[in-house]
């Protein structure tokens, strides 16, 4: 396929982007709340079946396989997807199984490619990345198939692609640990089928913004202890919009107009995650926000209860969070700043204008953000990679951009930072001027009178 080719396919995602966006659900299209997540799925290929165990497998080992178009908005384009069911690790620790896509660029040799961490940010596993491109239409998929815009490019210059269900098979919202198994499981597969055209020498970035951020700093943080083969294939890690300590998050969005939406929803992913039960720590409000929410998106969450607080939905006793002992040790597990310091260049950018988006606390310790995400601790965490070592951190704070406005700006700053990378120039730094951020200690347990 020449270059030409290349940039009609690219302009027919785009368009099927437009016509997918106009035709998209009005009303959501998830089952009741309550129904089973896991095995929830009708396509069998999500399922893992075979006669042995699925612990007998190494993370990385190709549980199954297949070939098939691209879809946008369950339009089909000539590009051909494989896609790729593999064992990984869950939350706690045990044997899981995931799916990837793997994306040939018309122009690419295996020597590169790029793992691409999408933000679909869901409580449904058929709102991931793989069900979108295999051709499945939902309104929480609508992220997943806009994301074609951001991908066509990449294709054009000659990067393959690996785009993982960074939240498992069980869409385990906001438990960034595992977003970073499923990642490097997910490249350690595509390195293992033949059919991707890549190997173990094949170079590789990670991208990814606001939920793709968590899932790019966990696998950049996690690779050389749980993947040491794969960081050392890795060029570096662009990322933005970063969830860094979700406890500080949780009380910023207290109250906002729009973003206090993920409230509920990080309680659900956590509680699912972590095998924990936050039902009897609600109110009658908070249990039917959450049964409303049990399998939504973040389509169905933003702006659907302005205003609302986690007082409103816990009981008068557990006003404070901090007083739940699960969710303290829950939210410890998922604050990266208790990881490890990756070894590789990174790219960090980070909006701070949240009123834009509704979002006008700034709560003691915590301040300001783009509306979702704290710019206080994505500094705190930058800083604390430069003192740990990795003098190839790069940090950028837009201060009039908020989550959403500051993605189209990040994203070109983003590939042309890999670009570099990938050809081998020296990484630049920021180390040494990045203002100071807040504490990222774990939290502590506080009884409530």
């Amino acid at each position: 396929m020449n270059r030409r080719t290349t940039a009609v396919l690219s302009a027919a995602i785009v368009t099927a982007v437009g016509a997918g966006v106009a035709a998209a659900p009005s009303a959501s299209a998830a089952p009741a709340a309550g129904a089973r997540v896991a095995g929830a799925t009708a396509d069998p290929f999500y399922r893992y079946d075979g006669g042995k165990p699925l612990a007998s497998y190494r993370p990385g080992d190709v549980l199954k396989k297949r070939t098939l178009n691209y879809h946008v908005f369950g339009i089909p384009t000539p590009l051909k997807a494989v896609q790729l069911l593999y064992r990984t690790t869950d939350a706690q620790g045990r044997p899981s199984a995931n799916v990837t896509t793997v994306v040939r660029s018309p122009h690419g040799d295996g020597s590169k490619a790029v793992s691409y961490q999408s933000f679909y940010d869901s409580l449904s596993p058929e709102d991931g990345p793989s069900r979108a491109i295999a051709g499945d239409v939902s309104l929480g998929g609508v992220i997943a198939n806009a994301e074609s815009v951001i991908l066509a490019p990449l294709l054009a210059k000659g990067y393959d692609l690996v785009i993982p269900d960074t939240e498992g098979q069980n869409a385990d919202f906001a438990a960034g640990p595992e977003y970073g198994t499923n990642t490097l499981d997910s490249i350690r597969a595509a390195g293992r089928a033949p059919e991707t055209g890549l190997h173990a020498g094949t170079r590789i970035g990670l991208f990814g913004y606001s939920g793709g951020a968590i899932a790019t700093n966990w696998t950049s943080a996690l690779a050389p202890a749980y993947a040491p083969e794969v960081n050392r294939q890795l060029v570096g890690f662009a990322e933005g919009g970063l969830l860094v300590a979700p406890a500080h998050n949780l009380k910023y969005v207290d109250g906002a107009l729009a973003w206090n939406g993920v409230i509920p929803m990080a309680v659900i992913g956590v509680s699912r995650s972590y095998g924990i039960d936050l039902t009897p720590y609600l109110s009658a409000k908070g249990l039917a926000v959450v049964k409303e929410l049990e399998r939504g998106s973040i389509v169905d969450a933003l702006g659907h209860h302005p205003g609302m607080t986690w007082k409103d939905m816990a009981k008068p006793e557990y006003k404070d969070p901090n007083s739940i002992p699960s969710f303290v040790e829950a939210v410890n597990k998922i604050n990266l700043g208790q990881a490890a310091t990756p070894t590789i260049p990174g790219f960090i950018g980070q909006g701070n204008a949240g009123w834009l988006e509704g979002t006008f606390n700034t709560p003691p310790g915590i301040g300001t953000g783009d509306g979702v995400m704290v710019a206080g601790d994505v500094r705190a965490l930058a800083r604390q990679y430069c003192a740990n070592g990795n003098g190839s951190i790069k940090y950028e704070q837009y201060g009039l951009l908020s989550h959403v406005g500051a993605m189209p700006y990040w994203a070109p700053r983003a590939m042309a930072w890999l670009d570099d990378r990938f050809a081998g120039r020296t990484a630049p730094t920021s180390c040494g001027r990045i203002p100071a951020g807040n504490s990222l200690e774990p939290q502590k347990p506080t009884v409530t009178p």
